[in-house]
């Protein structure tokens, strides 16, 4: 069997590479999978063959999520990927700012053509003191991939480091230092730290959740960095921020006009993952997902359904997306009983409103009773995606 690809921007070889035969990458009008970064699917039809589709990065905001659940759709994306690249950059810009040098390189430059640069140096060099980092304190607002090794590794700096995550998962727990203070108010954080970073995902929740209130509780003079998404933040209620020097410099990867007419800001060109490394580790990271679902059926950081894994050591399986409602197993488990088929495993999970259930059989199927299984389970009310796969090592 060949698999379809097809691809959007320009994806790093070392992703590609993983997608050789039975792949074949943009040869087809109806692929059974969509590898890509930043480009935008809503106004796109995407083929009834469409499987999958595998983000080479966190964000999915370019994939229209419901329509792709509504039609059997999985999609991924790479959380963790890009998190060294964001963490560099993020500690890079907090040394930065501390000691003033947006500021002060900014102002070197403008000694370009004049005399006694030197003498100009020394003479004003004093209006760009700096502090040290050490012995401060850093707020981290999301211990997830990102914000738990920004939290780890400001600690190395000699930081003290506190941080607000009510929703923090069990893993990362464990990778996050015991010295990491967490505390379970924001408003904690916001009061007590010299630096604050943003780590959250953007959704309706999290839209404009440093806002007014938020910034009220901030020490004065503080640095806040996002790295995040630039939404997070109620801008308006950062320009009073700005304006009554609650806030001393915003540093964001997410300019826009209103940005940009705001002083003590540093604006960076969205430039948070932008490593070689970042887009290699991404890219790798959607391909293997991408595969193993195509061939298996086995779902790994997908954003619209659970993570489910079983080894597929039966001659087939048969994989079911449909609606989290009750009675649906039952009904899977109940056709192939009539049907005469053998369950020999079988797993299902849920999350939110959809469903992912995956059946190991032991019989080794016809393509006509492959057809008629599928057939009769697309026809179930609320299935919206069926597959047969054969396991090569039993053909």
């Amino acid at each position: 069997m060949t698999y379809q690809i097809q691809t959007y921007n320009q994806i790093a070889e070392a992703g590609l590479s993983l997608l050789r035969d039975p792949y074949e990458l943009n040869t087809a009008e109806e692929p059974d999978g969509i590898l890509l970064r930043s480009h935008s699917l809503h106004e796109q039809t995407l083929p009834r063959s469409v499987q999958a589709i595998a983000r080479a990065g966190a964000g999915t905001n370019n994939i229209p999520l419901d329509r792709c659940s509504e039609n059997g759709i999985v999609v991924f994306n790479t959380p963790g990927a890009n998190a060294n690249a964001v963490k560099e950059l993020v500690l890079s810009c907090l040394i930065a700012s501390a000691r003033n040098l947006f500021s002060a390189i900014r102002w070197t430059h403008t000694l370009e053509g004049t005399s006694n640069v030197a003498s100009q140096v020394e003479a004003n060099k004093k209006a760009f003191i700096g502090n040290e980092i050490r012995g401060k304190k850093l707020g981290v607002i999301g211990l997830g991939n990102i914000g738990s090794i920004v939290a780890n590794d400001a600690l190395a700096l000699d930081m003290d480091v506190m941080a607000y995550d009510p929703f923090v998962s069990v893993d990362v727990a464990w990778t996050i230092s015991r010295n990491v203070q967490r505390v379970h108010q924001l408003e904690e954080l916001l009061s007590s730290c010299d630096y604050i970073t943003i780590h959250v995902p953007l959704s309706e929740k999290t839209t404009g959740f440093i806002d007014k209130k938020a910034f009220r509780s901030m020490k004065k003079g503080m640095q806040f960095i996002n790295f995040a998404r630039g939404e997070l933040v109620d801008e308006q209620a950062l320009t009073h921020a700005l304006e009554d020097g609650t806030v001393g410099k915003y540093i964001t990867d997410f300019p826009n006009d209103h940005i940009f007419s705001l002083d003590n800001v540093v604006a960076i060109p969205h430039l948070g993952a932008s490593t070689t490394e970042s887009e290699e580790n991404c890219a790798i990271m959607a391909a293997q997902q991408l595969k193993v679902f195509l061939e298996t059926g086995n779902i790994r950081n997908s954003v619209n359904l659970p993570n489910v894994s079983l080894p597929l050591t039966s001659p087939g399986r048969l994989t079911i997306m449909h609606q989290n409602i009750p009675n649906m197993v039952g009904q899977f488990s109940t056709l192939l009983a009539e049907r005469e088929f053998n369950i020999a495993d079988m797993l299902n999970r849920s999350r939110g409103d959809w469903a992912y259930t995956l059946i190991d059989i032991d019989n080794k199927l016809t393509d006509n009773q492959a057809e008629d299984i599928l057939n009769r389970l697309q026809k179930i009310q609320g299935v919206v995606r069926v597959r047969h796969l054969v396991n090569g090592w039993h053909e």
